[in-house]
Formats: C-alpha cells, structure tokens, sequence
C-alpha cells in the first residue's frame, strides 16, 4: 500500500489556531493601509519569465537560481512570481494606471515562490505583504511609506525591531561606487565561492553576504554615501530628518543593499530579535528606473515587503487567538438537537459565535467537547428542558447554571 503524500520541501501548511496569527497580521494591515490611502491589487501567480530577468536582474540569486520557471504547452516561459514589485508595476503600466498626477498607492498579499535553502521563518512558498507607491520622488513620499511599515508593526505590538536605513545612490552614483568598490574586492583574496562570482558580475551583491569571513574583509570598504551626489545626498538627509522629526528611531547602515537591482537612493529593512542571522522581517526602497525599464514612462516609486512568515514568529503570544466568547450547544435527542440548531442560527444572526455536537453523544462527552473547545456558556437542551420551553444555561468557568425561557436565551447571552 503506498504512503500518505506528504507536503513538498520547503512548502508550509498553514492550520489553525495559527491561522488567527495570519488572519490578524493581514487585518492591522489593511486598516492601516486602508488610512493611508492604499488600494488592494489581486495580481496572477504566473508572469512570463522575461518580466523579472528584467527588472530584478539576471545576475542576481533570485533569477540565476531561484525561480521556479517552466514552459507552458505553447513553449512560453513562465515563472512563479519570486517577488510583487515588478508584477504591481507591469500591471501598472498595462492597465495605464500611471496616468494623472496624484500619487498612485497599491497593496498586495499572497504568496511568493523562490527555490532556496528552507530554515525557520523562510520557506519556499512564503508570503509578503507589499506596498508600492509610484508617482513622485518626493522624500516626504519615503518617510510616509516608512511611517506605515512602523505604524503597522507598531499596531501589532512588535516592540524589539531595528529599522535600517541607507542610500544606494542614482545610477550615476552607482557606476563610481562600484568602480571603487570592484577595486577593492579585487585586491583581497578569501571572498567565498558566492563572493568571488559577485565581484564580476554584481560587486554590490557581494555586500549583502551573510559570510562573516566576508563581512570582517568588507570592514574598510568604501562606502556608498561617499559617492552620492548632491541630489541623492540632500534627498536622503532629507528623509532622514523626517524621520527624526516623526520620532521614528532608526540606524544608518553604509552596506545596506537590497537582494533586487532595480533599487535607487532609500533603502530600508527591519531587522527583529529572535530570528537568528536572517533577521530581516521587512524591506524596501525606492526603485526609480524600474517602470522605464519594463518599457513604460520614467515613473518614480518606492515600497516595501513584509515577510508574513518571519513576522508570525515574532507576534506576541496572545495575538491572533481569535474569538473569546463561543457558545456551546449540548442536545439530547432528535427533537432537543433540531430546536438546538434553529436556536444555534439565532445566535450567530446576533453575532454570537457557538457549536454543537451532531452525534448523539451523551451530556458527559458534550460537556468535555465543550470544555475543550473553549466554550464559555453551555446550553442544555434534552427532553425535560422541551417539555418545560426553557434551556439549562451553564457557566463553564463556575459550574453555575440556571434555567432560561427559550426566547430570553439570546438576549441573555448578548447582555453577558
């Protein structure tokens, strides 16, 4: 006889009760978003694979390696989408949703695909929470989207977080840093395998490994800001004083870079205690090119992802638990459990949250399914109960019961 099927490496089902976890996470989200002026975009899984070689670029990890990318029965390539912004930005520029001058502002919530390594809090199948503002290159817009990633972090009680920030420069700022810095990784030896591949291709990268062999020989490397030029320069002090005006605290991180090419000047990440070295719970920054290059008009934007299974692991214990009030009803008999049902609809019409057994289980077993569903009043029903028109309301924290007229049931709960 074969074996169950198992679910696929690095690919994560979602159950409850932790699922309340996610359901409240996603909630506080959109009411903040929801504040801010963001609308919600539902956007395919599938993109041609052109779309983010792109845009993300073909030397980097996600596309050089871990992009879950096939053809289609007509020979066409596609990719399981590795990240939102490029795809909230094509859809962007094929619905025409650039046009007019305010400030455009989307969110999107699902699931992201990338074939790498799977450790706690990082899977294969993950899920982001991403915003995506385009229109302006305004430093105010970068604070406002900063503002709304702490706001919703803060919303859910996330207290031991650091948010790094950065300047990655124009692409003109870009072409000196990374002369300067390929110099430098060329004239040391010791860059892992991973390091050694980058300086060629993508020297930048080489900043973002996690090697701390690597990390120590980057100590005296040159830095970014010294190779900003006075537009970047000034729109990030800018950024940074906003920031400070706001109270926002926040560190300046020189090395900071993003995993993605399409990124210009701010770039930023919240790093959370308790996640070991990948400690990022969320990121973003501004990507200012990104819509040219996708064959658009020369749209400025900026956003950020958060990582919904990293920030699972950090919420606090209490969050997401879900109901505290459930009504549980016990029926004894056939004609006890068809008033129990019709009584049980009754009580969710006024918003009351309840269940009952339809097994014919004795008032014992009821009782302990009761108990272990957390139910905070028993309604007894069985034959005496029927004959007389009232139910036996019983308290499960106290034991306390009474006897209540049928009418008088849902009122009497909903007062309590």
């Amino acid at each position: 006889m074969a074996g169950t099927i198992k679910a696929i490496r690095g690919m994560k089902d979602i159950l409850p009760p932790e699922t309340g976890r996610w359901q409240l996470i996603e909630q506080v989200a959109r009411e903040v978003f929801d504040l801010y002026g963001y609308q919600e975009m539902r956007l395919p899984l599938l993109e041609r694979t052109e779309l983010f070689a792109r845009s993300i670029g073909a030397d980097t990890d996600i596309v050089a390696k871990e992009m879950y990318t096939f053809a289609d029965r007509h020979g066409e390539s596609l990719t399981l989408r590795p990240e939102a912004t490029a795809q909230v930005v094509r859809a962007v520029l094929e619905n025409r949703l650039e046009r007019g001058f305010w400030v455009k502002k989307y969110y999107t919530i699902g699931p992201m695909f990338r074939y790498e390594r799977p450790q706690k809090g990082r899977y294969r199948q993950f899920h982001q929470i991403n915003c995506e503002a385009l229109g302006t290159d305004a430093p105010e817009l970068d604070a406002e989207v900063i503002f709304l990633l702490v706001d919703i972090l803060g919303r859910l009680k996330i207290e031991q977080v650091r948010l790094l920030i950065n300047s990655l420069g124009c692409p003109e700022c870009q072409v000196d840093f990374k002369a300067r810095l390929s110099l430098f990784l060329a004239a040391k030896e010791g860059w892992c395998d991973d390091c050694r591949r980058r300086r060629d291709t993508n020297p930048l990268r080489v900043l973002d490994c996690k090697s701390q062999r690597c990390q120590e020989l980057l100590r005296p490397a040159p830095m970014m800001r010294d190779c900003l030029c006075e537009a970047c320069a000034g729109h990030y002090a800018r950024v940074l004083e906003l920031l400070g005006r706001a109270g926002v605290a926040f560190e300046e991180q020189p090395r900071l870079v993003r995993g993605l090419d399409y990124y210009t000047r701010t770039a930023f990440e919240v790093a959370a205690v308790g996640l070991g070295s990948q400690d990022a719970v969320a990121g973003g920054g501004r990507y200012n090119g990104l819509a040219r290059d996708l064959g658009g008009p020369d749209l400025p934007g900026l956003g950020f992802a958060i990582g919904e299974d990293r920030l699972v692991e950090i919420l606090p214990p209490d969050c997401g638990q879900g109901r505290q009030e459930k009504i549980f009803l016990a029926a004894l008999g056939t004609a006890a459990r068809e008033v129990a049902l019709a009584l049980l609809q009754e009580l969710r019409q006024q918003g009351l949250a309840g269940e009952m057994d339809f097994d014919d289980r004795s008032l014992k077993a009821q009782m302990s399914l009761a108990d272990r569903l957390g139910a905070t009043y028993t309604v007894i029903l069985g034959d005496q109960e029927l004959a007389q028109g009232q139910a036996t309301l019983r308290h499960m924290a106290t034991g306390e019961q009474e006897q209540v007229p049928l009418p008088d049931l849902a009122p009497r709960l909903l007062k309590r």
